[in-house]
């Protein structure tokens, strides 16, 4: 698990495991990998944004070594499902062939252009860049909103003891918003 606080809001971002081991996954370390990307669904703990999923790429993605454009339609699809089981869509992933990732202009562009377009109650999305180094410092993370983006960078939580310093409960509704 990587928490990420979110500037001075007090909430934090979880990447959780099953989230992490995804991620690793699809990381491009051959030369003949194509980019590859999905959705990230998240339930709201308090101050706490616990992503519980990142979906895998689909069929009809489009992908290259240097480009990933998903299914659009697929991924509503998916948004629609996870929101009736408790998970809300709160952003996307995709790889980048680089040890240490950093959004290309198109990248940037897309999320602003699904910022406008999507019906959502978030100040912003989450975007997170997977690159060929192991995580924390092969992912990029960054907040989006309307205005501007922020990376996120992470946080120990772990305490002087060894203990994790961040719980996280099973579904306990959504009382926070990005």
């Amino acid at each position: 698990m990587i928490a990420y606080p979110i500037g001075t809001s007090g909430q934090t971002l979880i990447l959780t495991q099953p989230v992490l081991g995804r991620f690793s996954k699809y990381r491009q370390r051959r030369w003949w990998q194509r980019e590859a990307g999905g959705q990230l669904f998240a339930r709201f703990e308090g101050d706490h944004i616990v992503v519980a999923e990142a979906t895998p790429p689909g069929h009809h993605d489009i992908r290259s070594r240097f480009g990933f454009r998903p299914d659009r339609r697929r991924e509503q699809t998916e948004i629609l499902e996870r929101h009736a089981c408790g998970l809300h869509f709160i952003g996307d992933w995709h790889t980048h062939p680089e040890a240490a990732p950093h959004p290309s202009a198109m990248d940037t562009e897309r999320m602003h252009d699904l910022l406008t377009r999507s019906k959502h109650q978030l100040n912003g999305f989450v975007m997170v860049i997977v690159g060929t180094g192991d995580a924390p410092e092969g992912l990029y993370v960054a907040l989006f909103s309307r205005a501007s983006s922020i990376r996120l960078n992470p946080a120990p939580i772990r305490d002087a003891q060894g203990k994790s310093s961040i719980q996280v409960r099973p579904n306990m509704g959504d009382s926070a918003i990005i």
